[in-house]
C-alpha cells in the first residue's frame, strides 16, 4: 500500500501545486516576475542541496567498498543529464523555424521566458486550431521533460531506507517540487490566458501540466526498489536529470523574470536550507 501513498503525495506536489499556482496567476493576471522570480530560484537552491549532499550520495553507498561505484555514478548522472537536455534540444530544432525572430544570428540558449517554456510558439499559432493543438502539444511535451525527473527523485528518495512517507529525502522532495511548482504554475498560466486562452482552461492545463511527476515517482520508486544496481541507475538518472532541470530551466527562467543579483541570494540561501534539511 506504500506506493498508494506515494501517488497521493506526489499528486499533491505535481498537479495540485502547478494548478494552485495557475490558480494564483490566473486570479492576480499581473506582473508577478520578481516574486515568481525569486520562489523559482530559491526552490532550485534546495533541489541542488538535495540532489548533491543526498541523491548521489546515495548513489555511491548502493555498492558499498565497491570501487566502480563513483565511475557508475559519474555515468548514470551524466546519462539523466544528457537525455533530457537531447530531448529539450530536439523540441528547439523542430519548432524554432516557425518562430520568424529565431534565426541563424539568434543565441543558442533562450533569451526571453516565452522561448524557455515554448510559450511562443502557442501565440504564434493562436489563430490556426490545428496548429494550436501542435503548439500545445509540444509546450504539453516541454513541460512533461521538466517534471518526468522530478516525480522520479520522490520515488526513488521514498525507495532508499524508506520508513515512513512523512520523512526522509523523499517527503522533502515532495514539499520542494509543490512548492516550486506554484510559482512554476504562475509562470505558465499567466501567459496562457494573455494569449486567448479561457481561464478555466488554462488553470486546467497548467495543472495536468504537472501530470507526469506522478509517473515519474512511480518509475522511479519502482526501479529502485528491484535492486542495487537499479537503484544507483534510477538515482544516477533521476539526479542527473534533476540537475539539467535546475541549471538549464529554473535558475534561466528566474535571472530572465528578474535580471538582478537577488535570484543568486535566494538560490544561495536554498542551498543552506537544502542542506540543513538533509542533515536532520
Amino acid at each position: 500500500m506504500d506506493y498508494i501513498y506515494i501517488i497521493l503525495i506526489t499528486f499533491i506536489a505535481g498537479v495540485i501545486g502547478t494548478g494552485v499556482g495557475g490558480l494564483v496567476g490566473v486570479l492576480l493576471n499581473r506582473d508577478n516576475n520578481k516574486i515568481v522570480s525569486l520562489l523559482l530560484s530559491f526552490a532550485a537552491g534546495v533541489m541542488l542541496s538535495v540532489v548533491c549532499f543526498d541523491l548521489i550520495i546515495d548513489c555511491l553507498e548502493c555498492y558499498q567498498n565497491n570501487k566502480i561505484s563513483p565511475y557508475l555514478t559519474v555515468l548514470f548522472v551524466s546519462v539523466g543529464y544528457f537525455v533530457i537536455w537531447a530531448f529539450n534540444d530536439l523540441i528547439d530544432k523542430r519548432t524554432n523555424n516557425e518562430v520568424k525572430h529565431i534565426d541563424s544570428s539568434h543565441p543558442k540558449t533562450a533569451d526571453d521566458l516565452d522561448e524557455l517554456i515554448h510559450m511562443d510558439h502557442y501565440v504564434y499559432h493562436k489563430n490556426s486550431n490545428t496548429n494550436l493543438f501542435i503548439a500545445g502539444l509540444v509546450m504539453m511535451f516541454a513541460i512533461a521533460l521538466h517534471n518526468l525527473p522530478e516525480g522520479m527523485v520522490i520515488g526513488t528518495s521514498y525507495s532508499v531506507n524508506y520508513q515512513s512517507i512523512f520523512a526522509g529525502s523523499g517527503f522533502i522532495m515532495a514539499i520542494v517540487i509543490g512548492f516550486h511548482n506554484i510559482p512554476e504554475g504562475m509562470a505558465v498560466s499567466v501567459p496562457l490566458v494573455n494569449g486567448g486562452m479561457s481561464k478555466i482552461k488554462a488553470i486546467i492545463l497548467t495543472g495536468l501540466s504537472g501530470l507526469p511527476t506522478v509517473i515519474g515517482a512511480v518509475l522511479g520508486y519502482l526501479l529502485g526498489g528491484l535492486g542495487p544496481l537499479s537503484l544507483l541507475i534510477s538515482l544516477g538518472f533521476a539526479s542527473g536529470a534533476m540537475l539539467y532541470v535546475i541549471f538549464g530551466e529554473l535558475l534561466p527562467e528566474s535571472i530572465l523574470m528578474y535580471k538582478s543579483k537577488l535570484p543568486a541570494l535566494s538560490t544561495f540561501v536554498g542551498i543552506l536550507l537544502g542542506f540543513i534539511l538533509v542533515n536532520i
